[in-house]
């Protein structure tokens, strides 16, 4: 009875936002290690994409909807975003620690809750501002002190650049997808992402010639890439549905701990003291976004 208590005093918005933090940290852990197996990021995306189509596809089907949506031209664009960001998310996943990885990939709320300011007409409280604030310092702590005194960034620039455009496009794409809940099925919206990104992968590989041959157990691993991918991706559709898109956010920041606790477990990566203080005020700003009401 009690847990039955304690569970209705979580809103279903942000129950929905933990198990999508949960599905995405598992989805980091498998695609670092299909990485570091020698497979190519463009074919992490591809088998991915593949997988979420398969599911989506029968998702839509079992509705009895049609998968083409109404708004096309949005639900495309979401797909186009999502495809650049999730190339770049998987960049830095496979080429960073997947705490700091994680860290910088998720300082997307903050640009969701900018961008939902511009498109959605969500206000951006007081809270929100110091929030911002806080990530800034983080960011700037985790890729290291050095960096203001003259001295090199700790951490791959390339793959931090890619981590913060990988944010910024999630940060795009979830904006699109709070404006296309309005009207669309979450089943739809989540179809479209990989209608886009199988194809512009595939292209990519061919183009690049870039295509290795998985083993059997790789082959597993990337198949729960996209299964992992499946649970995060429904999980954060939902909770944009039933929360305002900064605030539903906001809460993806446990992804932060679970990849944290990961990487040790699965990687041996013992975050730096750098990326614990860093990471603490990212996630102390995030807390001051939910909690801070006024």
């Amino acid at each position: 009875m009690n847990t039955v208590a304690s569970a209705s005093l979580v809103p279903i918005g942000v129950r929905y936002m933990l198990l999508s933090a949960l599905g995405f940290a598992l989805m980091a852990v498998c695609v670092k290690a299909v990485s570091l197996q020698g497979i190519p990021v463009l074919e992490i995306v591809a088998a991915r994409s593949l997988v979420s189509l398969l599911i989506s596809y029968v998702d839509v089907k079992r509705k009895g909807i049609s998968m083409w949506g109404e708004r096309h031209a949005l639900l495309t664009a979401r797909g186009v975003v999502g495809t650049v960001a999730l190339i770049c998310v998987y960049y830095s996943v496979s080429t960073l620690p997947l705490a700091e990885a994680t860290i910088l990939q998720y300082l997307y709320p903050l640009f969701t809750a900018l961008l939902a300011l511009i498109f959605l007409n969500e206000r951006i409280q007081r809270a929100t501002a110091l929030c911002l604030l806080l990530s800034i310092t983080g960011l700037i702590v985790i890729v290291r002190p050095e960096f203001l005194f003259g001295g090199t960034m700790a951490l791959p620039t390339l793959s931090v650049g890619a981590a913060l455009v990988g944010a910024l496009g999630s940060a795009i794409a979830y904006v699109f997808v709070r404006r296309l809940s309005q009207s669309e099925d979450s089943s739809v919206i989540i179809l479209y992402f990989p209608l886009i990104a199988l194809p512009v992968s595939l292209t990519l590989i061919v183009m690049q010639d870039a295509f290795v041959m998985p083993s059997l157990s790789t082959l597993v691993l990337l198949l729960l890439v996209g299964v992992f991918t499946q649970v995060g991706q429904v999980g954060l559709t939902k909770a944009m549905q039933t929360e305002e898109a900064g605030k539903a956010s906001a809460y993806a920041y446990v992804q932060v701990i679970f990849s944290m606790l990961l990487g040790w477990i699965c990687f041996a990566e013992i975050p730096t003291l750098w990326t614990w203080v860093g990471g603490s005020l990212i996630i102390f700003g995030a807390l001051i976004n939910l909690l801070w009401k006024r």
